[in-house]
């Protein structure tokens, strides 16, 4: 028997939503909703640096401004840190975790040459220290903690994208459960987070395309089923810019007091190639399908939104 569809919209609650986030939350929703599914809402507050709860409010009535209900009351990640520490500690509890003590100049210092992306991949140095190094370390810095990772390939099929691999080992290298400030990191606590709530389709931007066999390699350790997996197009600026909350591109509040619902929602329906003009999402879900969506990262016009 198929399981219901779970999916789940996961904004980090940082800035003013922007239209980038906004097309992730508009195929998010169709995608669970033209299965006739679950739509999940998961406030991603993690990080106190950055996240503040006037900010999750906004978000939440600029979704229900555009239509984009959700079921159930929202699930916060600051109030599920015993959830990740469970799940930190029994990774640890099989030998797969060590402590890391280098600072960023040192983990750059410390890496394989970077990923296409930038990203860099970490030689996993730390891992390799004797208990007694550790131990002297231990006494002058707090570390962050790792998990190690297999010389293994990781595949699976995108709803989006298609075929995607990675090594784990070559392409990533050991990767951060915990910063060193104790703040549990995004890959643990989204698997946690996922596998709880019992999601069983993701739909995010394709920047996090790359985080993706991580996740997959932490549901196997966890026990967690893996869900499936569509990484949408980023909306680039005319000049190849990523639209992003940094910037203020084509934030939720310009957005509000130029369109309706409507408006907006149609705009950026024609963006994922479902639709041209004023629409509400509802009315889009009989018409939803993957196979309309752009596989690439779409330029947006600023004329069309000016």
């Amino acid at each position: 028997m198929t399981k219901p569809a779970v999916g789940r919209f996961a904004p980090s609650p940082s800035g003013r939503m922007h239209l980038g986030n906004l097309f992730s939350a508009l195929l998010a929703w169709l995608s669970v909703r033209a299965a006739g599914g679950t739509m999940l809402l998961r406030i991603e507050d993690l990080d106190p640096d950055r996240c503040r709860p006037e900010y999750a409010e906004q978000l939440m009535d600029d979704l229900r401004w555009l239509g984009l209900d959700w079921d159930g009351e929202p699930v916060w990640q600051s109030k599920r840190t015993s959830l990740y520490r469970d799940a930190f500690d029994a990774l640890s509890a099989r030998g797969l975790t060590y402590p890391c003590f280098c600072t960023r100049a040192q983990r750059l210092a410390a890496s394989a040459p970077h990923r296409d992306n930038g990203e860099p991949v970490y030689d996993g140095r730390c891992g390799r220290l004797s208990p007694a190094e550790r131990a002297a370390r231990m006494e002058t810095r707090p570390p962050a903690w790792r998990v190690r990772v297999p010389d293994r390939d990781i595949s699976f099929t995108d709803m989006c994208r298609g075929l995607y691999t990675e090594n784990l080992l070559r392409d990533c290298g050991d990767f951060i459960l915990r910063r060193s400030d104790g703040v549990y990191a995004y890959q643990l606590a989204v698997v946690v987070d996922d596998g709880l709530s019992g999601v069983t389709q993701v739909v995010r931007g394709s920047d996090l395309l790359s985080s993706t066999p991580r996740q997959l390699y932490l549901q196997e350790l966890l026990g967690f089923p893996a869900p499936r997996y569509a990484h949408v197009p980023l909306l680039l600026a005319p000049d190849g810019r990523r639209l992003s909350k940094r910037d203020g591109d084509l934030d939720m509040g310009a957005l509000r007091a130029r369109f309706s619902p409507e408006e907006l929602t149609g705009k950026l329906a024609r963006l994922a190639g479902l639709w041209d003009g004023p629409v509400s999402p509802r009315a889009l879900v009989p018409c939803f399908s993957w196979e309309m969506v752009p596989r690439h990262d779409v330029v947006v016009r600023p004329e069309e939104f000016g």
